[in-house]
């Protein structure tokens, strides 16, 4: 055997230093090992969703595997499932790219009031028509009434704090929180004024509920889905430069405040389209976001995008099961979700000891 220089003795073996050279290159998933890593993760996740949506469809069916009758019931069923994945792609790309514009991986999309006007609405429609204005709120042309009044809020508040001079992103977030405090306590004082046959009726839409979804909204939210999560999927890279943030963004010639209204104008539609849709999900999208990067494992968006909307429907999927079969609650499912995501949101938030 030949005899070890000094180089090889800090470096380790010839041989084993050109096989590190050559597993390593540039790029979001650098080594072998990386790429394995996400692709076994990633088919993992595809293998989960069609487990849980086949056993939606097919668990107590009463039918046999196959038969007329089978794939009739499944296709009811089917509905929920399609509902499920609106919403897994609603949150997942939005809460990560709102998480990537606010430089800041607690806080959620949520935060700028989407919930809170949608308990208004809902409220309001209560208290002044009476039990009959749910009834009223129900439709294609109020599904996309209530859509076009959050994404209206969004795109005014985005227009006013970040076209300003002093265009603070904190300052939006500041505010997004006031008015859903806002809005939160006038829905809380007509409650107050309901009666119990009306507020019972109420509180079962202030849940999200698979249920709440009709298939008359269809035609409207899933192209509006499409569209806006293929568009912030189609900005990746973009997206990769602003989380390095607005010196960087604009030394490498980009318009960083031109990119945030952009996404946070998508971000809008895709939260508005999942709220009016099934309802208030708090917990959902933090709990998506936080998974998706610890298992894509990667800055680039066009990893996370995938895995975090594959995650966000096994989170529901899963949920929903659990909560069918056991609980006997099946359009409840926020119930579950709320628990387990604030319990991972209080985890994160102890373990770095910041917001």
């Amino acid at each position: 055997m030949g005899r070890r220089t000094a180089t090889d003795v800090r470096s380790g073996s010839a041989p084993e230093a050109a096989l590190s050279r050559e597993d390593r290159r540039s790029g979001p998933l650098p080594t072998t090992r990386a790429r394995r890593r996400y692709w076994i993760v990633l088919t993992a996740l595809i293998v989960l969703a069609v487990g849980f949506a086949f056993g939606i469809l097919a668990w107590d069916n009463p039918m046999p595997v196959g038969s007329s009758g089978f794939w009739r019931i499944a296709g009811l069923r089917g509905t929920t499932v399609i509902v499920m994945m609106v919403v897994a792609l609603c949150q997942a790309v939005a809460t990560v790219s709102f998480q990537t514009v606010t430089n800041n991986r607690i806080i959620t999309p949520s935060i700028m009031g989407f919930e809170a006007l949608y308990v208004a609405i809902q409220t309001s429609a209560v208290y002044f028509l009476g039990a009959v204005g749910l009834v009223a709120l129900t439709g294609l042309p109020q599904f996309a009434l209530q859509v076009a009044l959050m994404v209206g809020l969004s795109v005014l508040l985005y227009g006013w704090l970040l076209s300003g001079k002093y265009a603070n992103i904190q300052v939006m977030l500041l505010i997004g929180i006031i008015i859903g405090g806002g809005l939160g306590s006038v829905s809380t004082f007509m409650q107050r004024l309901l009666t119990p046959s009306e507020f019972d009726i109420l509180t079962a839409r202030l849940f999200g509920s698979m249920a709440n979804a009709e298939t008359s909204y269809f035609p409207l939210a899933i192209p509006l889905c499409l569209i806006a999560a293929t568009m912030l999927w189609l900005s990746s890279r973009r997206l990769n430069v602003v989380a390095l943030g607005k010196d960087i963004t604009q030394n490498v010639g980009l318009n960083h405040r031109a990119e945030v209204m952009r996404t946070l104008f998508f971000v809008s539609i895709l939260m508005a389209v999942s709220t009016a849709l099934v309802g208030p999900m708090t917990f959902l999208g933090f709990l998506i976001a936080t998974l998706a990067y610890q298992f894509a494992d990667s800055y680039d968006h066009r990893y996370i995008f995938p895995v975090a909307a594959l995650l966000g429907f096994v989170v529901l999927a899963g949920a929903y099961f659990i909560m069918k079969n056991i609980f006997y609650a099946q359009g409840v499912v926020s119930i579950l979700i709320e628990v387990i995501g604030g319990s991972v949101f209080l985890f994160v938030i102890l373990r770095k000891g910041r917001l």
